[in-house]
């Protein structure tokens, strides 16, 4: 028994429709935003090296199973200085301002300059991509990036490790 033409061009309309209706996960490389979903939910951040698949303006609660929302902030600041740990807790201290933030470097910085993207999770440096590094809680410090975590929860070792582009001076071949 003999297909169709019109058969072949049926399947092959399904299957391009299921390929093009799968987007890539955060932290794939792209080229475009279309690169990473075809329904415009994701972005691909250019300023990434190769681009990076991500969200943005995302909470802590509302990335894909494979990403955690991660704030950094925009611009260099030598505000004043604060410990992320006892910053606005009861007994702690109360460096930084009604509008400022008490980063993880230990510097207050403008609520206004934080920008939040669904980064990849991982557990270690093998888990990203080539050119970029999963950042420890040390290299969050170094490198800038702080997870987004629920009302009440610190930020500790137990935070989630991110991948992210691996700063220029450190890079490996």
């Amino acid at each position: 028994m003999r297909t169709s033409p019109i058969s072949h061009l049926s399947v092959l309309a399904v299957l391009a429709t299921l390929l093009l209706g799968c987007g890539k996960e955060i932290g794939d490389p792209c080229i475009v935003s279309s690169d990473c979903s075809p329904n415009g939910d994701r972005q691909c951040d250019i300023a990434s090296k190769e681009g990076y698949c991500t969200i943005q303006g995302c909470d802590y609660s509302t990335c894909p199973e494979e990403a955690a929302c991660i704030r950094f902030f925009t611009g260099n600041f030598a505000n004043r200085a604060c410990d992320p740990v006892s910053e606005d807790e009861p007994n702690g201290g109360d460096d930084c301002s009604f509008d400022e933030l008490c980063a993880l470097a230990g510097h207050c910085v403008p609520r206004s300059a934080e920008v939040r993207y669904c980064m990849r999770t991982c557990e270690s440096d093998e888990d990203c991509r080539s050119g970029y590094e999963c950042r420890t809680l040390e290299l969050m410090k170094e490198h800038g990036g702080q997870p987004v975590l629920a009302p009440g929860i610190a930020i500790d070792e137990t935070s989630p490790r991110f991948c992210a582009s691996r700063p220029a001076a450190t890079s490996t071949p």
